[in-house]
């Protein structure tokens, strides 16, 4: 018998040895290591972890017979099967020990030498895939050779930022053209992602779902930070005082961004500026416990089509007995600009006893209601923040002008 013949592959010896040498240590107690000894093995461990990474890999991108021989559609599925790890992580393996092994010989190197862990990697070689294809292949080297030099001093997350703008660093005389075509490209296929959907869900909410461009929704959540600002706390805070929880905030402040648009400035739709209708019948709209529906669309109560009608650019179309209309709403029902400014003399704060949210933030609230046949002059107005304006029509709560022109609260017992 050849004794070479018996020997096992240096790659089989040596996972063999590590197993073995993890297995001699599995009772090791840690608690007994000095504070560096700790830091010692803790680097170390970092380093064994991207150097077994990439052998992982290596041997991956060399496994299609395995899989072929186990009718597996590829070694990311034969390794699913055995191990039991996540398909889209092994997915995302094989693609890049392929690259590895095809076009990125010193990011392999650099997990080889412990230089470069497994999530970097992954970060670098997305990077170098997403250059222009008619790169000078030069350049594509040097940035390849860059991203694993700053693999020893960022993580993934601060690589994927530099790899976004590595031609500013080795190639800038190009860097600006490339970028506006990388844009100009990104933005087209920002165009054509661009959807949303919403699927009502039948207890009272709806679930809107969107896929938008990074600009809009960079607009869109400085929109929605001004209203959600824990600073406002008119509408932030739970009633035990707590601050809600951030996505609660957010949702809340894309409500309340709804409310302040203002119509005039949207596209003609069905003839007119758009705007809701709303209708309720007259003797629902002064019931506390009233229901009205809003036109090709959901019902409401009567306390929330009052509120509504004091801010909101709501058109409420008010019904006697037979359904006839009595009354369509005016737009001369919401305060003018003149007596906003008016307001704010009078009260440079939410009038609410005790809050001291802007003026500039509040709401003009009718203290007759509206609906009720209140009048949209200063004598029946009252600044209230979001938060106190839907205390004030929730039928839950009693509300009190006092002497001073606040508006105490009080909830009902």
């Amino acid at each position: 018998m050849n004794p070479q013949a018996a020997q096992p592959h240096p790659l089989l010896a040596g996972v063999t040895s590590i197993v073995e040498t993890l297995t001699k240590v599995a009772d090791a107690n840690p608690s007994f290591l000095a504070t560096d000894q700790k830091a010692t093995v803790l680097l170390e461990i970092a380093h064994a972890e991207a150097q077994l990474a990439e052998l992982k890999l290596r041997v991956m991108a060399d496994a299609g017979d395995l899989a072929a021989d186990t009718a597996a559609r590829d070694i990311a599925a034969w390794l699913h099967h055995h191990t039991h790890n996540r398909a889209d992580a092994l997915r995302a393996d094989l693609r890049l020990a392929e690259a590895l092994d095809r076009s990125y010989h010193r990011v392999a190197e650099a997990m080889r030498a412990g230089a470069c862990n497994l999530a970097q990697a992954h970060v670098i070689v997305k990077a170098l895939n997403d250059l222009p294809a008619d790169l000078d292949p030069e350049i594509k080297d040097r940035a390849e050779e860059a991203l694993v030099g700053y693999a020893g001093s960022f993580d993934p997350t601060q690589l994927r930022r530099i790899g976004r703008r590595i031609l500013d660093v080795i190639a800038p005389e190009i860097a600006e053209h490339e970028e506006a075509q990388r844009l100009t490209a990104e933005e087209t296929h920002a165009r054509k992602k661009t959807r949303l959907t919403m699927h009502r869900l039948g207890d009272g909410t709806t679930r809107i779902t969107a896929l938008i461009p990074d600009a809009v929704a960079d607009r869109l959540a400085t929109n929605l930070e001004a209203f959600a600002s824990p600073r406002r706390d008119d509408g932030t805070r739970t009633d035990t005082g707590d601050y809600l929880p951030y996505q609660r905030r957010l949702g809340r402040a894309f409500c309340q961004m709804l409310e302040a648009i203002d119509p005039t400035r949207l596209p003609i739709h069905g003839g007119d500026a758009t705007t809701v209708i709303v209708t309720i019948d007259i003797d629902q709209l002064r019931r506390e416990t009233g229901v009205g529906q809003v036109l090709g669309g959901t019902p409401i109560t009567a306390s929330e089509a009052r509120r509504l009608a004091c801010t909101a650019n709501i058109l409420p179309a008010v019904l006697g007995g037979d359904s006839e209309i009595l009354d369509w709403g005016r737009m001369q029902r919401l305060f003018t600009a003149a007596q906003r400014r008016a307001l704010l003399l009078r009260s440079a704060t939410c009038q609410a006893e005790g809050c001291d949210i802007p003026g500039t933030w509040a709401e003009a609230h009718h203290w007759l209601a509206w609906a009720l046949g209140g009048t949209t002059d200063l004598d029946n107005a009252a600044l209230l923040c979001p938060h106190h304006h839907h205390r004030a029509h929730d039928d839950t709560y009693l509300h009190e002008r006092l002497p001073n022109g606040n508006i105490r609260f009080t909830r009902r017992t």
